[in-house]
């Protein structure tokens, strides 16, 4: 198979959009990621999966904290800034939440402590032990087949 078409084939596999935010010598930095899942209950751990060519894992690697920010529908501006597919440099405000970064009106802000590093192929999986978590009330941004969706009301 070639690479395309393992891309493709993920790409069947509908998910939640979250920008991931690490604060470093007081500058914020993030990036858009559906690559997030949780792994435990007790303890509360998450994890995300950074590539090595991305710039958010030195980040996250010189911070040793992050947040995951699961997006509402109505925030899918943020998912292209943070995916680079926006390319004027546009200010994000953010919020924090036990010390770490978070994303103003996101469906969820979940900060995280790095508890655990794994290389895996081209990519570093963060496993983020959880500190908090604040969760509001909306619809959530949804990525399927390299499009945004939302959710269809029954």
């Amino acid at each position: 198979m070639d690479d395309r078409q393992f891309r493709n084939a993920m790409g069947k596999f509908a998910t939640g959009v979250t920008v991931v935010a690490a604060e470093v010598d007081g500058r914020v930095h993030g990036m858009t990621a559906n690559a997030f899942m949780s792994v435990s209950l007790n303890p509360k751990l998450v994890v995300v999966s950074i590539a090595e060519k991305a710039q958010m894992l030195e980040k996250i690697k010189q911070s040793w904290a992050f947040s995951v920010n699961i997006l509402a529908a109505n925030q899918q501006d943020l998912s292209m800034i943070f995916a680079g597919q926006v390319k004027n440099n546009q200010e994000v405000a953010f919020d924090h939440l036990d010390g770490v970064p978070v994303v103003p009106n996101a469906l969820a802000q979940i900060s995280c402590k790095v508890s655990a590093t794994h290389e895996e192929g081209d990519h570093t999986l963060f496993i983020g032990k959880v500190t908090d978590i604040q969760v509001n009330d909306s619809e959530p941004l949804i990525y399927y087949s390299g499009k945004y969706r939302s959710l269809a009301e029954d």
